[in-house]
């Protein structure tokens, strides 16, 4: 019997620790070869697209994601989850939250894997549910002492501070600039709809991990190529996604496609992450394919009383 998830069912069913350690998984499981995840495929409609991520875990299940870009304000995301041995459909989910908290694991597992050890401040630009599910995943990998946000919106700011200091247990508060809600911060996240830069670099401590988690291509970015240049390392989830851009991601456009090395490497020891504490180190998150299937079939798991 096909298990049908909501949002709901998956906010209660998955929390920050559980979806931090399935991404680890997931990227672990794509650098050896086991979660086949191919980039991103689209077909044009008409005014908008249906895009399609998919992702077979070898011998276990596969599945995919499905969305469009016609901006309707009641537009749902689709996650399948079929048995890899049957071809039966094992759960359906529906809605926002599972990608959201797809895409903030990942962001908790790259500041895990490069933040230094002792990371606890964090400013993050962006008041929206991407950046709540960035904060909220760094705050399952590290202590955090303090978080300062930005956004447009003076209200939703405000907003988002008094939600991590009522759900989060962390001082927060809001700031009236970028440049404030990331200066001298140990962890900065970017989760904008900014197609121009909202960060200078220069305001960036010594030794600061940056998640990006809006627009990253060349023409339409939430951040200039200066982050680039000043990222003593540079990561992403996809180097093959960041390669499939269109337009094309900068991280991998030269001079920095050759430094730009893959997150789930960097957690199988096969590549170096961070060796220095005053090192900038900078996670541009692509969305690897295949983890929302992935997230989904550990939601089955630790949820069984869903059903």
């Amino acid at each position: 019997m096909t298990l049908l998830v909501s949002d709901p069912e998956v906010a209660a069913a998955l929390d920050a620790p559980t979806t931090v350690a399935a991404m680890r998984d997931a990227l672990l499981a794509a650098h050896a070869g086991r979660l086949v995840a191919p980039p991103r495929a689209s077909a044009a409609l008409g005014g908008g697209r249906m895009v399609l991520t998919a992702g077979h875990l070898i011998g276990e299940w596969y599945g995919y994601r499905s969305y469009d870009t016609f901006g309707h304000p009641q537009a749902e995301q689709i996650v399948v989850l079929h048995d890899g041995r049957t071809g039966a459909v094992r759960a359906v989910a529906v809605g926002e939250e599972l990608g959201s908290r797809r895409t903030g694991g990942l962001g908790g597992v790259a500041v895990d894997a490069l933040a230094r050890p002792d990371a606890a401040t964090l400013g993050v630009v962006g008041s929206g549910g991407q950046a709540w599910t960035q904060v909220w995943a760094a705050a399952a990998v590290r202590p955090l002492r303090e978080v300062t946000v930005h956004s447009r919106s003076a209200a939703r700011r405000e907003a988002f501070a008094a939600r991590v200091r009522a759900e989060l247990g962390v001082p927060a508060r809001a700031v009236e600039t970028a440049r404030a809600a990331v200066a001298g911060r140990d962890v900065v996240v970017l989760a904008t709809t900014s197609p121009t830069p909202v960060l200078d670099a220069a305001d960036l401590a010594p030794g600061a991990h940056v998640n990006t988690v809006g627009f990253k291509q060349r023409g339409r970015a939430e951040f200039g190529t200066d982050l680039l240049d000043a990222a003593d390392v540079l990561v992403t989830d996809s180097p093959a996604q960041a390669g499939a851009y269109e337009p094309p991601m900068l991280a991998a456009l030269p001079p920095y496609a050759g430094r730009l090395l893959d997150l789930g490497a960097v957690l199988a020891g096969a590549a170096p992450g961070r060796t220095g504490a005053g090192q900038v180190t900078v996670f541009c998150s692509t969305g690897l394919a295949g983890t929302e299937v992935f997230l989904l079939d550990r939601l089955v798991s630790v949820g069984a009383a869903l059903r």
